[in-house]
């Protein structure tokens, strides 16, 4: 588990990281309830990829099949084993309260453990988000679905949201690194609620296609013939 993680900020309380399984004890429900929100918020995040597949697809396959691969299936397995570390934590501290003190030292070196390994869970889901995004970021530049400028700073700031977690496997927390592509995508919220995809940068979809004329389906049920003057 990763103080600096975005949903463990949101939905653990500091308190917890000073002694883990005494104040999980006395905190259950509010660990199980992060625990669920950081598994809605994973399985929901899993779904932008999926849905933005059979756009991506037209512009370039393989980054959109690879955008699904991190974002859609890797990145949700890193939340939601985040998620059963927390919920484990809850279990260690039911034991912890009632434990002897020999036991109660095995417990509190098993949640080491599994606080530690959230910690670098939490690195991989960062090294797994990053190049999720750098495969999407690649498709919007691609397909101007939004201003090239915001698909170049999501690139950008990308690469320095990978370096982090890459430096900090090292030893080296430079978190400031992560504040480019965050603030970068507080940017594209608001762009895309105010303004939406660029609808001229969609093309149809082949299987919509009519052979004859090439033209979309739809247009060519509708369109009417040169000469005719029928409203």
């Amino acid at each position: 588990m990763r103080a600096d993680d975005p949903a463990t900020v949101l939905t653990v309380p500091a308190p917890l990281f000073v002694d883990p399984l005494a104040n999980i004890s006395a905190n259950q429900s509010q660990m199980k309830i992060g625990a669920l929100l950081v598994m809605i918020m994973g399985l929901a995040l899993a779904m932008v990829p999926v849905m933005m597949f059979p756009i991506f697809k037209r512009f370039n396959e393989a980054l959109a099949l690879g955008s699904v691969v991190f974002r859609g299936v890797l990145e949700t397995v890193a939340y939601l084993l985040l998620a059963i570390s927390w919920l484990l934590l809850v279990t260690l501290s039911q034991g912890y309260a009632t434990a002897g003190a020999a036991e109660a030292s095995d417990l509190q070196l098993l949640s080491t453990l599994v606080l530690a390994t959230g910690k670098w869970n939490g690195h991989v889901l960062s090294i797994v988000f990053s190049l999720g995004a750098l495969m999407i970021y690649c498709l919007f530049y691609q397909s101007r679905l939004l201003p090239r400028w915001l698909s170049i700073w999501g690139l950008v700031g990308a690469v320095l949201y990978l370096a982090e977690p890459l430096l900090a496997i090292f030893g080296s927390e430079l978190e400031f690194l992560l504040a480019p592509l965050a603030l970068q995508e507080m940017v594209m919220a608001a762009w895309l609620i105010l303004k939406g995809f660029n609808p001229v940068a969609i093309p149809p979809d082949p299987a919509d296609l009519d052979e004859g004329t090439r033209w979309p389906t739809a247009f060519a049920l509708t369109r009417v013939p040169a000469g005719d003057t029928r409203s």
